[in-house]
């Protein structure tokens, strides 16, 4: 059955590049993002992996651990590693887990036989510190990702988490959110004191809260 948001997220025990990893122990007190890869040696892939690498200190910043996987067996994976350095500027720096046996693609549901019966498709898992899912993003294997965009959605999750607010559309760290409507006004100007623009009843605009 297929993961949905709120589920707690899968443990399962596997080989990575940088050794063995039992998931729930290595996500610890913080959040994580799991994203898969359909195969070693694909050039989205490691287009995809390279870009990680470079935005690793911006997850770090987060509290964010990353991890990725493909269906190849640890050995390849390292091989790999190599030609990412080489092509994208960036070395690995994070595991990347072996699933030779699919068993964690099945757990994740990552196998979609309609796509193809034995690759991966392109899934991020967004996972926070109390290993529930947050959100899932699923692309085609032809598709590289926005990475980007996962750390836009991860400031949206971590600041909603905190306050009662919720994020406009292409909202970005930093710019006006607005506040959920379950709050009251009379509530709301105990949250917000310096007030906050009224658009509709059930759109009141307020600076981000700091």
């Amino acid at each position: 059955m297929a993961l949905r948001l709120g589920d707690i997220a899968p443990d399962f025990k596997a080989e990575t590049t940088e050794g063995p990893v039992a998931f729930h122990e290595w996500i610890g007190d913080g959040w994580a993002v799991l994203f898969s890869h359909p195969k070693d040696f694909t050039p989205v892939c490691t287009t995809e992996l390279g870009e990680v690498a470079r935005l690793k200190p911006e997850f770090d910043k987060r509290g964010v651990k990353v991890i990725g996987l493909s269906v190849d067996p640890a050995d390849s994976h390292k091989a790999w590693a190599s030609d990412i350095k080489e092509t994208q500027g960036h070395a690995l720096n994070f595991p990347l887990i072996a699933d030779a046996d699919r068993k964690v693609s099945g757990l994740y549901d990552m196998i979609h036989p309609n796509a193809n019966d034995t690759l991966t498709v392109r899934s991020v898992f967004v996972i926070d510190a109390n290993k529930k899912i947050r959100l899932v993003i699923t692309y085609p294997a032809s598709t590289g990702r926005n990475f980007e965009e996962i750390l836009r959605s991860i400031d949206s999750l971590q600041l909603t988490d905190k306050h009662k607010v919720a994020t406009p559309v292409n909202w970005k760290h930093g710019e006006d959110v607005i506040i959920v409507p379950a709050l009251s006004d009379e509530d709301a100007k105990k949250r917000f004191p310096d007030g906050w623009k009224t658009v509709k009843p059930y759109l009141r605009i307020v600076p981000q809260p700091k």
